[in-house]
């Protein structure tokens, strides 16, 4: 049995199409953190950085901090750098004491799309 011109046509579409949509239905992810994951520094940040994929909606996004001991550490409002629309800015309002910290994030890229995580550092 032979294909049509037809069915060869819309199967070509959708092949096309699924190849194309995993770029367009991506999330935003973290590619990158300053403290960086698992590490430990020798002078406690007065910020966090998170750096994404892709751009993120500040509004509906936000990070917990937390100590070993499950005490949320406080934080300021989180900003956008003006210039990069990935890279997120957490204030943190309290000194970190020597020990490991959790951070949690959640983010909605611009696309729409939901992601969260979580990753530790330690303050010697």
């Amino acid at each position: 049995m032979a294909f049509s011109s037809t069915r060869t046509a819309c199967a070509l579409a959708f092949l096309l199409s699924s190849a194309v949509a995993p770029s367009a239905l991506a999330h935003a992810h973290l590619k990158q953190q300053s403290p960086a994951a698992d590490s430990q520094v020798a002078v406690a940040p007065q910020a966090l950085t998170l750096q994404f994929s892709e751009g993120i909606e500040p509004a509906f996004s936000g990070v917990t901090v937390t100590s070993e001991d499950k005490q949320t550490i406080k934080t300021g409002a989180i900003s956008l750098d003006d210039k990069d629309k990935t890279q997120l800015t957490v204030p943190l309002d309290q000194a970190l004491s020597a020990g490991t910290y959790r951070v949690e994030w959640h983010v909605v890229s611009v696309d729409g799309h939901k992601t969260k995580g979580s990753y530790r550092f330690s303050v010697k």
